[in-house]
């Protein structure tokens, strides 16, 4: 179990490591312009992940399907809902390009951003969100590959797309200089963008991820959606979105709880937004170990329960859960020691690094406790049973992260690390109620349904 769990988990984990690289890359590259260019990159972070969740909500329920029919030996059902999910693509994508470009202008002012920087702010929206519908291929196309057990062409991809972000940053963000390498001097083109340049960067390798990802479908040998109706089949789509719909609500309300979150950390100033922006690129790191085994606990407690194999799925839940908890305790303890010189590699403004340090350090002890919610929810997904993390998580950000961080902020008037002591109270309620839920196997179907 253990081989099959990391022959699934490592391409994931791998591409969601080159996916932090390059966010520090980005943070890095654009702090050097100043705080407040940090703050306009980061301002609008938290509405990129309520988008980016809709479209993950969506590629849960087609994994959760296709993950159930290999299982079960019935691959013509998986390349017909592969069918269903390209056009679900299509018509989400195309949705969500429509609305962002719309509300571009918007979005600064919703999230109570600086007016120094709103404009540039939106600019940055506006160009990272017109190339929507290519974003929503990379994700949920690469999802229906995941779930056929493929978590290495995602990588591949991922791969390619983190490199061209990368090189079109060092392109677009700054201007032509001349290089001095071995006492000879180089010069280097630049376009001289800055905030502009990075967004532009991120905008063409997001279309080379979408373009790549459909043709890796397309050419996937036991996935493929060739041959099959794109019309859009209820008989294939309804019992998809009987998955999807929670996860989606969950999703929405937990990612629109990340929005208010933000929008008022923003209210608190620009060395607050600059030092949680950095913080969360710098955490995002050491999340990694848990993405990483969510996927393989999603994909093959689906296939256990396709094919009605109920000690696989046991064995599943008994492997991957210590093993997640080991390594998140391993990466807390890496984020509380190399937190201050991780923060200095995006900030120069000693507030800035003292003030991102300090909440690192605090977040880094309940990381250990974050493990357990997060492959639990990865089992339950496999399974189909999403309504309860829909319930859990609606709890457990708005009872307790908005409401303490609104009373914190608002009422009392203090800043960004009573904040942060919230999400820690989110983060350790999530646990008390996905560890109980595992223990009393309710999430287990072969159990649950006696």
């Amino acid at each position: 179990m253990l081989g099959t769990v990391f022959t699934l988990a490592w391409p994931t984990m791998l591409e969601q490591l080159t996916q932090t690289a390059v966010q520090y890359i980005d943070t890095a590259m654009v702090g050097s312009l100043g705080t407040q260019a940090t703050a306009a990159v980061g301002a609008t972070g938290t509405v990129n992940w309520l988008i980016g969740s809709v479209v993950s909500a969506v590629g849960i329920g087609f994994l959760a399907f296709i993950a159930r029919k290999i299982g079960a030996g019935r691959p013509d059902e998986a390349r017909k809902a592969s069918a269903q999910a390209c056009t679900i693509t299509l018509l989400l994508g195309s949705l969500l390009t429509l609305l962002t470009v719309m509300a571009a202008g918007y979005v600064p002012a919703w999230m109570q951003v600086d007016p120094a920087i709103r404009d540039l702010a939106s600019e940055y929206f506006l160009i990272i969100y017109i190339p929507m519908l290519f974003r929503t291929a990379s994700i949920l196309l690469g999802t229906v590959l995941r779930s056929a057990g493929d978590t290495r062409t995602p990588m591949r991809i991922g791969l390619i797309v983190n490199g061209i972000n990368v090189v079109l940053n060092i392109l677009l963000i700054y201007p032509s200089r001349t290089l001095s390498v071995l006492n000879l001097s180089i010069p280097f083109p630049g376009a001289g963008l800055g905030v502009k340049g990075a967004a532009l960067a991120s905008a063409a390798s997001f279309v080379y991820g979408g373009l790549a990802m459909t043709r890796a479908l397309w050419k996937h040998p036991s996935i493929s959606p060739i041959g099959q109706s794109f019309r859009p089949d209820p008989v294939i789509l309804r019992p998809c979105f009987r998955v999807a719909l929670p996860n989606l609500a969950q999703r929405f309300a937990t990612s629109f709880g990340y929005v208010v979150f933000a929008s008022m950390i923003n209210a608190l100033g620009g060395i607050s937004t600059a030092a949680h922006t950095i913080a969360n690129t710098v955490e995002s790191a050491f999340y990694i170990p848990g993405w990483g085994m969510q996927t393989a606990a999603a994909t093959l407690s689906g296939n256990a329960y396709g094919a009605k194999d109920h000690d696989r799925l046991k064995r599943l839940g008994s492997t991957i859960l210590p093993l997640e908890v080991g390594l998140m305790i391993v990466s807390g303890g890496l984020l509380f020691l190399f937190a201050e010189p991780l923060v200095r590699l995006f900030s120069a403004d000693e507030n800035v690094v003292r003030l991102g340090t300090t909440v690192l350090r605090m977040v880094a002890v309940s990381e250990p406790f974050y493990g357990v919610p997060i492959v639990v929810e990865g089992l339950m997904q496999g399974v189909g049973k999403t309504t309860a993390p829909f319930v859990y998580n609606v709890i457990c950000m708005w009872a307790v992260r908005i409401a303490g961080t609104f009373v914190c902020t608002q009422l009392l008037g203090l800043g960004l690390i009573a904040a942060w002591g919230c999400m820690i109270g989110h983060n350790m309620l999530l646990f008390v109620f996905f560890f109980w839920h595992y223990l009393t196997g309710r999430w287990d179907p072969f159990i649950s349904r006696k």
